[in-house]
């Protein structure tokens, strides 16, 4: 399939996400495709893709060649990482995939290490300025309790999705939560949890910040959630993002907001959030502008062109395929 082709990569669940790319090319009136690769063809996007192609898991050596062929094959424009296990992987090689004709919507590596590390988003955070949490390691928590203001949240400090996040009141809930090892450990952030949705244009540039407040989460990921016009955390997001070394692509930060100019920042993901089809149903067209940079089309990006207090209530559909596509025996 010719023209201006788009790979979602570990597509996963992410048929929202399929769909506004679908839909911005229809909007160009620009041929081409969504695809789709995953490692599982237990996969409703892999199934309602244009084009869905099986690859290696991305901690496979035969990943990158497996995707960089495909890429070339099939004439992909713009590559889609989601999830949070492949993006130090794209990072490593996009200059491979450039060669190829083929943009990763990605990060610099220092951006995804930043990210990926609670320790390091902590430590970047507080060097560069930015409001955040007291963190600490388990160990500095559990030598002296008495400094530390509880209840604390303790979370794996290489995770995603809230798995391993836990609220201890107490140091023996803290060293029953934190067996395994590999945990940080922060104060309770004050006020309503927001994520904000941005968009880095190549150079850099933070193009549009979207907050939308968390009602609810489901399974470690938001079920219900509103769009939210704050100048304060737009602004701050906007900061965030020119400060970071290398930003592209679609970012998402989590932030707190106590309602009286307090903001604090916990959380940053280098990818676009699982709550994203919020943002885009409010006019947010991050697939639309990012196509529009890559093709050299006039940019109809606008910062502020999104609507407010839109609300989101998520709710569970289904593909059916045979057993035989989704490779079951």
């Amino acid at each position: 399939m010719s023209g201006f082709n788009v790979l979602l990569s570990s597509a996963g669940r992410r048929v929202a996400l399929l769909q506004a790319f679908r839909r911005a090319l229809a909007r160009l009136e620009l041929a081409g495709g969504v695809f789709a690769a995953d490692a599982s063809r237990l996969s409703s996007a892999f199934h309602l893709a244009d084009r869905a192609f099986p690859v290696p898991p991305c901690t496979d050596p035969s990943f990158i060649p497996a995707m960089l062929e495909l890429c070339e094959r099939w004439s992909v424009r713009l590559l889609v990482p989601t999830i949070d296990t492949e993006l130090p992987v794209y990072a490593a090689h996009r200059e491979r995939f450039a060669a190829k004709g083929t943009v990763v919507a990605i990060s610099s590596p220092e951006v995804i290490r930043v990210g990926a590390d609670k320790t390091a988003t902590h430590a970047w955070l507080a060097r560069a300025g930015f409001p955040t949490v007291r963190q600490g390691t388990v160990e500095e928590v559990l030598a002296e309790p008495g400094g530390w203001p509880w209840p604390l949240v303790a979370k794996p400090a290489f995770g995603s999705s809230s798995i391993g996040v836990a609220v201890v009141r107490s140091r023996d809930e803290l060293v029953l939560a934190t067996r395994g090892g590999g945990f940080v450990v922060q104060t309770v952030a004050a006020g309503a949890e927001h994520t904000i949705d941005l968009l880095a244009s190549r150079d850099g540039r933070c193009v549009c910040a979207v907050p939308r407040r968390r009602l609810e989460t489901r399974g470690g990921e938001v079920s219900k959630a509103m769009t939210v016009r704050s100048p304060p955390l737009e602004r701050l997001a906007h900061q965030l993002c020119e400060a970071l070394p290398g930003a592209y692509g679609t970012l998402n930060v989590q932030v707190f907001d106590d309602g009286r100019g307090g903001l604090t920042v916990i959380e940053m993901n280098p990818r676009f959030g699982g709550g994203y089809p919020l943002s885009w149903e409010a006019g947010a067209d991050f697939p639309r502008w990012m196509i529009e940079e890559i093709a050299g089309r006039p940019s109809t990006a606008a910062a502020d062109g999104w609507r407010d207090r839109l609300v989101m209530l998520r709710y569970d559909d289904a593909a059916f395929v045979d057993a035989s596509a989704a490779g079951i025996t």
